[in-house]
This record gives C-alpha cells, structure tokens and sequence, in this order.
C-alpha cells in the first residue's frame, strides 16, 4: 500500500504521523511511504532519518494526497487539506468530530474512509490510541498550570508547592481518567495539595491505593462543586466522552466565585471543552483572562513536547496501521469490533454515535457499510 504522511500545518503543531522506527517497520514489509520534505524536522526526525528508513521524501502535500491511497496524520485535516482528500481514501489521524461540524461536513463530501485514533476502543473499552496523547496532556497540564499561576503570566503569584512555612496550592483535577491520573502523578510530585474528582468510586478507590494520602479522592455526586471550586488555585478539566463533545461541568457562575489570578487547564478543549468559559486558544497565545481567572486552552497541548509525544502515538497507532496496509480496510474493520469503533466517516455517511449526536447528522450503522 502506499501511504503518505504531509506535515502537519494546524497552528504550532509539530508532531508527525510516523517516526522513522515505524517508516522502516512498514517499508520492510514492502508498503511505500511518502513523507513530506522536512515534515518531522520540529519533532526532531530529518529528511536523511526517513530515506534511511526507506521512505520516499515528496516536495508537496498536494503529490502525497494524489499519490497515497492511505493519509497518516496526527492532528484533525485542516480545511485546505480536506479539498486534496480523494474519495476512497482512507484517513487515520485525530478527528475531533463531534465539536468540528464544518469538518465533518467537508469530510463527508470527500466520501473517504476515515478513521478516528481516539474511538478505536480495546477489549475492557479503554481508548488505547487515545491514551498516550491524554497522558502527555494531563502531565502538560500542571506543568502549564503551574507556569501560569506566576504572577507575570497574570496568576495569583504561587508555586504550587508552597514553600517552608507555606501550604501548598489547592489543585482540583476533575475526571480521574488517563488524563486525570497523569495530571496527579505531577500535581502530586509538585507537592500540590491535589483533588481528584470522578463519578466512579471504583475508580477513586483506585487512585487512592496508587496514590495514598498524596489525593484527596472526592465523588462527584457527593461535594458541593462550586465551592471545592472557588477555594482551588488550579483547576484542570480532564473529563471525557468518548467521540462526544465534552460535557460542561464547571459554569460561568463557579469560575466568577474562584479567587483572582487562579488557573484552568481545560484539557478538554478539543472536544468543545468541560468548562463553560473555555475558548480554544493556541501554544503562541495559550491564555486569556475570564473574571481575572487564568485560562489555559491550548487544544494540541502534546505538540508542544512533539519528539515525546510523536514516539508514544506510533507506539499505540502502528498495530492498526499495520493491518490496514497489509490487508486492506475491509478485512481488517469487519475482523475486529474495536477496530471498528474507530470508523467515523465511511464514504459519505456517520457511522458514530457521538458524532451523530452531537451534531445532529443521520447516524449509519458502521458494519453494514464495510460489510456490504
């Protein structure tokens, strides 16, 4: 098969689909990769990493999209890139649908086959692709939120582990997921005086034995949100719906009662964000000011450390990859129900219910279509 990786353009995002390791894993077994000249170059990979590899170095995203029969990238395809997508071609990156309608939209006119790294599911129903991005953001999380409660970044003037005689800054972390976890295992190295607050006791009970004493594990549907809130210094939102756009857990109201120069993370943000006050924003211009509350919406958090976080994607994305080259699309959907759950767009039409919901689309049912 031949398959092409374009350099990523979405505003300061510098990670690639395919790290040279994974070009030459694919080339040994025969498949052609087209990568374009100097595309890994911020994530630290050159031109003479991939022709060492067996790739093919192309001049221009246009000749990858006409040649390739399958896209590898990372980020959603921006607009100018949906207009090079062929029909028939199969697309596998981060989609982002449900919060993205003109996307959608646009995708679904190219009638090609596109595949969503943060549906593809496991046997136990974790998001396996999805997972090693979530861990670098929810560890980014504090480390941007820590930079921003600095008092020229606008923050309250803190550090988050006190000092001597100083208590610890109160970080609240809702959702205890991948991103939650990995957000408390820096929060709590920080010395942070860490929440993590999650609708699931079975998970907080989890959390808890990794944890310790290091988490205050607090349900959801017992506290009194808005004002564990407003006595916080740090708020990182790490809930997730899966394919969904996020929920608004945290209004308006609950950030105007947070103390001046306090911070949110909403690591949400690409799904539409958990928090009402939450806009996207970019890794040059990251913040901005609600009620004099800091707020941290960079929506490809993980592009910002792109050598880390281009190694840990190809390390969960490569398996499927893998299948799709050597047997095709068909075979490799309709053998395996996790695989599947991946699909969003086939030729034209919804095959995911998060997507379909959200946006309000007729939703198709995904086996049929590959099946038939």
């Amino acid at each position: 098969m031949i398959i092409g990786v374009p350099k990523e353009i979405k505003l300061q995002e510098h990670r690639i689909g395919l790290t040279p390791d994974s070009v030459k894993t694919l080339t040994n077994k025969k498949h052609e990769v087209l990568v374009e000249n100097n595309g890994g170059f911020e994530a630290g990979f050159t031109n003479e990493d991939y022709l060492k590899s067996g790739a093919k170095i192309i001049k221009t995203p246009e000749e990858i999209f006409k040649k390739a029969e399958l896209i590898v990238k990372v980020k959603e395809p921006q607009m100018n890139e949906v207009k090079m997508i062929r029909e028939d071609q199969i697309i596998y990156t981060y989609l982002h649908l449900a919060a993205a309608k003109e996307l959608t939209l646009g995708l679904m006119q190219t009638k090609s086959i596109c595949i969503a790294y943060e549906t593809v599911t496991d046997d136990d129903g974790r998001l396996p692709l999805l997972a090693p991005m979530s861990a670098v953001a929810g560890r980014m999380s504090i480390q941007a939120g820590a930079h921003a409660l600095e008092k020229n970044q606008n923050g309250r003037g803190l550090l988050i582990g006190g000092a001597p005689g100083v208590d610890s800054a109160n970080v609240v972390i809702l959702g205890g997921g991948v991103v939650g976890e990995n957000a408390a295992i820096i929060a709590t190295g920080m010395r942070g005086n860490v929440y993590v607050v999650d609708k699931s006791k079975k998970r907080l009970k989890e959390l808890h034995e990794q944890f310790g004493d290091k988490i205050i594990p607090t349900e959801s549907d017992k506290t009194d949100l808005k004002k564990l809130i407003s006595k916080c210094d740090l708020l990182v939102g790490g809930v997730l719906i899966p394919g969904a756009e996020a929920p608004k857990l945290v209004t308006k109201e609950m950030i105007k009662s947070m103390k001046r120069g306090s911070v949110v993370v909403d690591v949400a943000i690409d799904q539409g964000g958990c928090i009402e006050t939450s806009k996207p924003t970019t890794h040059a211009n990251p913040t901005y000011l609600v009620d004099d509350v800091v707020h941290y919406c960079v929506a490809n958090m993980p592009g910002g450390v792109p050598r880390t976080s281009t190694m840990a994607l190809n390390k969960a994305t490569l398996p499927l990859l893998l299948k799709l080259a050597d047997q095709g699309y068909r075979k490799t959907l309709i053998e395996n129900k996790n695989y599947l759950a991946g699909l969003n767009i086939y030729k034209g039409k919804i095959t995911y219910k998060g997507v379909s919901d959200a946006l309000n689309l007729e939703l198709n049912d995904a086996y049929d279509l590959v099946n038939s």
